[in-house]
């Protein structure tokens, strides 16, 4: 059987050509079934959730079929519901966008307005914005929706969840011209499906079975370690790993860790709601571009952190419940990729880890382990429930 190919869903060879660069050869199932249809002009409704490579499902067809636009005015605006989407979206569509002399900008609040304007003012063809900023540009005359051609509302369910619905809806109603809607979320019900049937025009809809990533998909290993080692131990497995998330309970934990990892002579960078929004992105994006081998991450940070080729997932501090487990975890694994998780725990935490193998179904020893133990070199090749038995 043939694999499906990007030429073979009408995306020219220029397109083509930079994605393989980037290794990126065959479409995942979104992209296969979305881009065609939004080639061809037609609003597309994709229910896929992040990690299924929903960015390029819409991008291509936009970069593709955009004109370019004149100063302030632009023909592409892709909404999303956070900062650190806004700025990945662009990441990953700017040096597609720029094989066809496009330009891709992020527009958010939390950091001065002034350059954002300059940038308008220049003239970007694709706007990748979240709701609240954008009004405020509209608003004050920066931005017209005037020319927009190409429309897309990423991640519908979670501008649901936060409220955004009402400023989103203006945004649309603001944008007068005939143009081509493309929205993807999770859901489709609801407040999204009273979205699609006021804004979307006879959309083609496709649903990719979203399923969570199991537990079972992942390697897991849970390490009894010591208190004055555990650092060491998590350094020695972060050196031996492409790109590791570990996580911290709390803002003040991950700056503590970042700085004994740091120590350890491990590129490391924490991200956490403390943070100036620039040291998010920096940290982000150096983790993105393997500057640092590693992020270190508050639970509520990581929402926003969509990274593929995270190899290894370490909990620092045990998760408050499965739940939470299974939500960090799935950092890893990603994409239709296998995952290590590894799980450090002390002496006094120990019970609190057993009753969540117990919740998690989980079968799995808590192994004894020192920095010097050689067989935190690779984990995936030592089993410790082969070894227990």
């Amino acid at each position: 059987m043939t694999t499906t190919q990007f030429a073979d869903l009408g995306i020219d060879q220029d397109l083509v050509d930079a994605l393989a660069e980037r290794g990126i050869t065959a479409p995942f199932e979104i992209q296969a079934l979305a881009i065609p249809d939004g080639l061809a002009g037609r609003d597309v409704c994709g229910k896929a959730k992040t990690g299924s490579g929903k960015t390029l499902a819409f991008g291509l067809p936009l970069i593709q079929r955009l004109p370019q636009a004149k100063p302030r005015c632009p023909t592409g605006l892709t909404l999303v519901p956070t900062r650190e989407l806004a700025f990945q979206v662009c990441k990953e569509l700017a040096p597609l966008a720029a094989v066809r002399g496009l330009t891709v900008e992020a527009i958010y609040g939390g950091v001065p307005i002034e350059k954002q304007t300059a940038a308008l003012a220049k003239g970007v063809d694709i706007v990748v914005a979240t709701p609240g900023r954008m009004i405020d540009l509209i608003q004050q005359g920066e931005v017209l929706v005037t020319d927009l051609e190409g429309v897309v509302i990423d991640e519908a369910d979670r501008m649901a969840d936060m409220g955004f619905m009402p400023q989103v809806e203006w945004i649309l109603r603001h944008a007068e011209k005939d143009h081509q809607t493309l929205l993807f979320s999770a859901t489709l019900d609801g407040m999204v499906g009273a979205l699609i049937s006021r804004y979307q025009n006879n959309p083609v809809t496709y649903q990719v079975a979203s399923r969570e990533v199991t537990v079972a998909e992942m390697e897991h290993r849970f390490l009894a370690v010591h208190e004055m080692d555990r650092v060491r131990v998590a350094a020695r497995i972060i050196g031996s790993s492409n790109r590791t998330i570990i996580f911290s309970r709390t803002k003040w934990g991950a700056d503590k860790l970042t700085g004994k990892l740091v120590g350890e002579n491990v590129k490391a960078a924490a991200i956490h709601g403390d943070l100036r929004q620039a040291q998010r992105e920096k940290a982000l994006a150096d983790f993105i571009a393997g500057k640092i081998e590693c992020l270190v991450a508050t639970d509520v940070a990581a929402r926003g952190i969509h990274v593929d080729d995270v190899d290894v997932v370490i909990h620092y501090d045990p998760p408050s419940d499965a739940k939470t487990y299974v939500h960090r975890s799935g950092r890893t694994a990603r994409a239709g990729e296998s995952g290590m998780v590894v799980s450090l725990v002390l002496w006094n935490e120990e019970l609190e880890v057993r009753k969540l193998l117990r919740r998690l179904g989980m079968k799995q020893p808590i192994v004894e382990v020192f920095s010097n133990d050689e067989r935190l070199d690779d984990l995936m090749a030592w089993d410790p429930a082969a070894e227990a038995a």
